[in-house]
Parts: structure tokens; C-alpha cells; sequence
């Protein structure tokens, strides 16, 4: 099995003993960080999302693949960084109120760190209230929320209603993503902008402060 098969199955089974051995033999056999990521770890948690969603996997199963993606990344995350310490921006970003899908929403935070935004990770199944909360906190440029099922998606107008309600709207851009998201989808919940991979997510966050 190749290597990027290999890492591609251990993230999918949550082996998160092996997918740091599996990230760091792939640096060496020369391959770049953003590849073992395309090629191999967003597949994987693509695939996961899906079983999840068909009640395949359940909670346990998605939190592992979770952790298995963490361990990777911590080991990307300073090469994802290496040349890119300018500051750009601030970022809240969270998996909305219900959804506990934490794969996709770390690695969008990651590659936002990687390209000079501040980055403030609420974690999973983050309330409305909680969001408001940290704009007030962290007066962040962007609010980014992030969803893996269609029922879990609805918390998204249900938080950026309450931004408004908080009278905060107009100090953020709202970014929204997740697999059941599309552009209409989120400019009908209210938000600026949506991105369906984590490159498009940190594309459209440079845009969003005027750093592209």
C-alpha cells in the first residue's frame, strides 16, 4: 500500500497512533505537507462525514478520526506556518451549536494560522451565545462557522441572528462551510461568503480583510 493510502486509512479508522510515523515518513520520501493533506486527509475525512451522515460511523468513530487528523497536523502545522508570520487578520472560528464535526473546522484553523490570521478555535457544537461572546471578546475580523450535517447547518442563520441581534454584524465578515453547505445555501442564512475545502476557506478569509 502506498503511503498516501496508508494515511488515508488511518485517519479513516481514527488510528491515531499511526498517522504521526505515516506524516513524518511522507516528509521524508519528499512529500509536501499540503499534499499529504489534499491527497490522503481531506478525502479521508470526507469519507468519514459521509459515514457519519448514513449513520455508519457514529460519535466515537468521528472523534477518533478527529484525533488521528490532530496528530498529523501538529506535525504540519509549524512547515504550514514556515514564511507566513505576517499578520493579516483575526478569526473565530467554531463548529456550530449540535454538530460535534471537529476534522474540517481544525484544519481550516490551521491553514488560517499558516497564512497570518490570529486564530480563536471555539471547538465543537458552539452556541449562538458563545459566538456573540467571543466577537465581544476578541473583536475578531472574521467569523467563520463550520457544519457537517444537514439538520446541524440550521444553528448557522440562528447564530448569525443573533450577531445581529447583538448589534455586531457589521464589525465581522461570517464565513460558512461544511459539507452540506453551498454558495446559495449560505447567502440565504445571512452569511458573506462560503468556501467548500479549507485552501478555499483561507482564499476567501484573505479576501474578506482585503489581504489577497
Amino acid at each position: 500500500m502506498e503511503l498516501l493510502e496508508e494515511l488515508y486509512e488511518a485517519v479513516l479508522t481514527g488510528d491515531f497512533f499511526t498517522t504521526p510515523d505515516l506524516t513524518r515518513r511522507g516528509l521524508d520520501e519528499g512529500f509536501a505537507p499540503q499534499a499529504l493533506i489534499d491527497d490522503a486527509m481531506i478525502p479521508a475525512m470526507a469519507e468519514a462525514g459521509r459515514l457519519f451522515e448514513e449513520e455508519d460511523y457514529f460519535v466515537p468513530e468521528l472523534l477518533s478520526s478527529g484525533r488521528a487528523i490532530k496528530a498529523s497536523l501538529e506535525i504540519l502545522h509549524p512547515l504550514l506556518r514556515a514564511g507566513n508570520a505576517e499578520y493579516v487578520g483575526k478569526v473565530v472560528i467554531g463548529t456550530v451549536q449540535g454538530d460535534l464535526h471537529d476534522i474540517g473546522k481544525s484544519l481550516v484553523a490551521v491553514m488560517m494560522q499558516g497564512a497570518g490570521f490570529d486564530v480563536i478555535d471555539l471547538g465543537t457544537d458552539v452556541s449562538p451565545s458563545e459566538v456573540v461572546a467571543a466577537i465581544e471578546e476578541h473583536k475578531p475580523d472574521v467569523v467563520a462557522l463550520s457544519a457537517l450535517l444537514t439538520t446541524t447547518m440550521l444553528a448557522m442563520p440562528r447564530t448569525i441572528d443573533a450577531i445581529v441581534d447583538a448589534g455586531l454584524r457589521d464589525q465581522v465578515q461570517v464565513l460558512l462551510g461544511g459539507a452540506p453547505m453551498n454558495e446559495k445555501t449560505a447567502k440565504e442564512f445571512g452569511g458573506d461568503g462560503y468556501a467548500d475545502n479549507a485552501n478555499a476557506a483561507v482564499r476567501l478569509a484573505l479576501e474578506l480583510v482585503g489581504a489577497s
